[in-house]
Formats: structure tokens, C-alpha cells, sequence
């Protein structure tokens, strides 16, 4: 019995001894965690990603209705200030005509962003609709629709951008009819492969079982899942119609050299450049690029808070 006795009081000392370690490690395992490490899950939370997004959405829509409601007298001709480097007057120098290049920037980089997410929205709706009923409806409709992306994906896109605004007259009309009608592929097979995936679970097929119809289904079941994929693919769709537009503008082919565009700043820059009038080209090359770029981050961020093996972090 002493015996029995003696090794409870050890094991029971043992166990005080483990938790005061274990306590003393909890305790302590902050101070022994290097800085960067304890900073890491601060970084990465969903408050500094939706602050990212928030800022990233502040300068894009700063720039746009700036120059929506900007004066055009800001950046009307003016010879007397031709080919004035960047200075603290002109931050971005002037062009050829006097006009001061940071206002044009700011007008051209707004119609711009106009255009983009006009196409963007037109062929994001198209794609949604294409690859919802392309997966529900099934059989020869789904064949019929995956032969028309793949007509479209086969072709070089920037060549079929430029037949499309060429036939409709270029200008707006045929730039935003352009990129509406050759940007929604990519987004119908990833939407397509969601609804795949989702046609065989089983709310969907008791759904048919009690009577639903499959515009029922597709309406009360389908698009509230792929919102979250529409979304994402929607906002990564506004810089390819950005970037797209401008280079089939800068070619020629797009808005006409009356309208502030980037695109046309660009292709007027050029006929400089030879001669050192750099800030011609240098600053709506930057412009467009962080718009890009911005775009490309609210982009990753939304798919960061809307995947379900992330959204939780």
C-alpha cells in the first residue's frame, strides 16, 4: 500500500510538474516567437486584406469620377507651354500642344476605365449566362456551346478585337461591343465547371425530384453558388478590357484622336520619344500599369475572402 501510495504522490507531482511546464510554455511562447512571425497572422487576417481592397478601390474610383466631372479646360491646348518637362507646375510636362499631360492622364485613364468595365460587365453577364445554361440544359446545347468557346479561344484574340471594331466603325461603340463579345469564354468554362460540379449533389436532385424546373433549379440554387466565382472572374475580367482596349486603340482601331484615352496618348508619344520628350509615354504607361496592377489585387483578394479554404483566415 505504501508503495502504491508513494507512486500516486510521484505521478501526481509529475502531473503538477507537466502543467505548471505546459502553463510556463503557453505563457512564454509569445516572448520566444520571433517579431516577424507574431506579425504574420495580422497580416494575413481578413481586415488587412479587405483594407487592401479598400484602397486599391479609393484611387480607381478617385481617378474615375475626376475625370468623369473633370473641366475640360484643364487640359485644353494651350502652344505657349509646348513640350514643358515635368516641373511643379505640370507634374507630368506637357505635349505637343500645350496640353497638360497630368490632367490628360487623369481624363484619358477615366474614359478608359469607363469603357473597360462597361465591356467588362457586358461580357462577364454573357459568360454567366452562357455557362450556367450551357451546364443545366446539358446534351447538344452543351456541345453547341463549348465548340463557340472554343472558335472564339482559338482565334487570335487581339486579331478578332480589332475585325469586330473595325466592322462596327470603330469609335466607343465598336471598341465596347469588342471586347464585350470576345471576353466571355474564359469566364463560361470556369462557370460551366462550378455548375458541373454542382448539377450532381443532392439538393439539386431532389429539387427535380418535387417538381422544380430546371430554370427553377438554375434560378433558386445555381447562381447564388457561382456568385462568388462570377464576382471574382468579373473584376479580373477589367484589366484584360483595360489593357485591350488601349492597345487596340494605340493601333489605330479604337476610340478616335479627338477623345482623351490612354491608348491615344500613347500612340501620340510616340512620334516624340526620339527626340527625349520621355514623360510623354513614361507617365499614362504607369498609369494604365497600376490600374492593371490594382485591379489584379482586388482581383486575388476577393478570391481570398470568398474561397472556402481561406475565407476563414
Amino acid at each position: 500500500m505504501a508503495t502504491i501510495y508513494n507512486v500516486g504522490k510521484k505521478n501526481h507531482a509529475h502531473e503538477k510538474t507537466g502543467a505548471g511546464i505546459a502553463k510556463c510554455a503557453r505563457a512564454n511562447t509569445g516572448a520566444r516567437l520571433p517579431a516577424h512571425a507574431r506579425l504574420m497572422p495580422a497580416t494575413n487576417s481578413r481586415r488587412g486584406l479587405l483594407i487592401v481592397i479598400c484602397a486599391c478601390l479609393a484611387y480607381l474610383l478617385t481617378v474615375f469620377f475626376c475625370g468623369m466631372f473633370m473641366n475640360p479646360e484643364l487640359y485644353a491646348v494651350n502652344y505657349g507651354n509646348k513640350f514643358i518637362a515635368p516641373e511643379w507646375g505640370h507634374p507630368f510636362g506637357t505635349d505637343f500642344m500645350g496640353r497638360d499631360m497630368f490632367f490628360r492622364c487623369v481624363k484619358g485613364m477615366s474614359n478608359s476605365l469607363a469603357i473597360g468595365l462597361a465591356a467588362a460587365a457586358i461580357s462577364s453577364v454573357i459568360g454567366l449566362a452562357l455557362g450556367i445554361s450551357s451546364a443545366v440544359i446539358g446534351g447538344k446545347f452543351d456541345k453547341f456551346i463549348l465548340w463557340c468557346v472554343d472558335c472564339c479561344m482559338g482565334l487570335p484574340h487581339l486579331v478578332l478585337l480589332i475585325l469586330i471594331s473595325f466592322m462596327l466603325g470603330r469609335g466607343e461603340f465598336g471598341v465596347l461591343c469588342g471586347i464585350a463579345l470576345t471576353h466571355w469564354p474564359e469566364l463560361t468554362r470556369v462557370v460551366r465547371a462550378e455548375v458541373v460540379q454542382l448539377r450532381t449533389s443532392q439538393f439539386i436532385l431532389a429539387s427535380y425530384k418535387m417538381g422544380m424546373s430546371k430554370f427553377q433549379v438554375a434560378k433558386a440554387h445555381v447562381i447564388p453558388h457561382v456568385l462568388p466565382v462570377y464576382f471574382v472572374g468579373l473584376v479580373l475580367l477589367f484589366p484584360h478590357a483595360i489593357m485591350h482596349e488601349a492597345a487596340i486603340t494605340f493601333l489605330g482601331f479604337g476610340l478616335s484622336a479627338d477623345m482623351p484615352a490612354i491608348g491615344v496618348i500613347l500612340s501620340e508619344a510616340m512620334a516624340h520619344l526620339a527626340t527625349g520628350k520621355w514623360w510623354l509615354a513614361l507617365f499614362p504607361g504607369l498609369m494604365l500599369m497600376l490600374a492593371v496592377v490594382l485591379f489584379e489585387a482586388i482581383g486575388g483578394g476577393l478570391n481570398k475572402l470568398l474561397s472556402p479554404a481561406s475565407g476563414h483566415e
